[in-house]
């Protein structure tokens, strides 16, 4: 008796070569939640699968189950963000991504449709890195139970914090005089707060439509990357990776 079929979209978040010319696959899907795939025969030369295996494809993919083992049995490209491939920077930002959305998510929600979009911004729109990699990562952080109190002090209570600083442990926004024992805080400019204030509560569809001066974008990411490394209390090999192969100019804020 033939296993049951089931269809679903996928995108791959990470790709892991196994034994003879198969991979297994750790897929983001939008009903499914996330998947660990066999791709058998993904690496052979003329396979069918192949386009749908690489990392950040996203594909029509039917699906079995063997065992504990989901199997691909066959795929179609919907997108493969060629974009990104044409661009090292963009792409290990991506793949920055892909590791951060695995490690905060089972792809519940709208997780998906935000990498997705994070994807076409940085491949098709040509959005600056620098400014889709703090807002992609606030709100993913957000998605996943870790959103930030950004609309006042948490300390004194004003809703306009005179030289905010974000307390990346305690994830809170607070004013450059009141300080709380125990936290890290980083400043955020005042257009950096207005920033990270569009990025949690505005339309997630707009979400790189903002701009920043350099002052404000660089203390945004720094925040950013503070932020997801005291919340998660881990660092991530891509997000090293795509900092050692920026401009000098632009890890300033490190």
């Amino acid at each position: 008796m033939q296993p049951e079929r089931f269809v679903t979209c996928g995108l791959v978040l990470r790709e892991t070569v196994t034994r003879d010319a198969d991979k297994i696959l750790t897929v983001l899907t939008p009903d499914r939640g996330r998947l660990s795939v066999i791709a058998r025969g993904a690496r052979r030369k003329g396979s069918r699968v192949a386009a749908a295996c690489q990392l950040l494809a996203y594909s029509e993919m039917t699906l079995y189950e063997k065992g504990r083992w989901t199997m691909l049995d066959a795929a179609d490209t919907i997108e493969l963000f060629d974009g990104l491939r044409q661009d090292l920077t963009a792409l290990s930002l991506a793949a920055y991504f892909a590791e951060l959305t695995e490690a905060v998510s089972d792809g519940s929600g709208d997780v998906l449709p935000l990498l997705l979009n994070a994807l076409y911004a940085l491949s098709a729109l040509k959005k600056p890195p620098q400014l889709v990699k703090p807002a992609f990562q606030f709100r993913l952080m957000a998605l996943a139970g870790y959103e930030p109190m950004a609309d006042g002090c948490a300390l004194c209570g004003a809703p306009q914090p005179e030289n905010p600083m974000l307390d990346v442990v305690h994830g809170v926004v607070h004013c450059g005089k009141c300080r709380e024992k125990g936290g890290l805080s980083l400043p955020l400019t005042a257009s950096g707060l207005a920033a990270l204030r569009y990025v949690l509560y505005g339309d997630p569809r707009r979400l790189y439509s903002f701009s920043l001066p350099p002052e404000g974008l660089r203390a945004l990411n720094h925040a950013a990357d503070a932020y997801v490394t005291a919340q998660l209390e881990r660092s991530f090999r891509t997000l090293d990776y795509y900092k050692s192969i920026l401009p000098q100019e632009e890890t300033k804020y490190e």
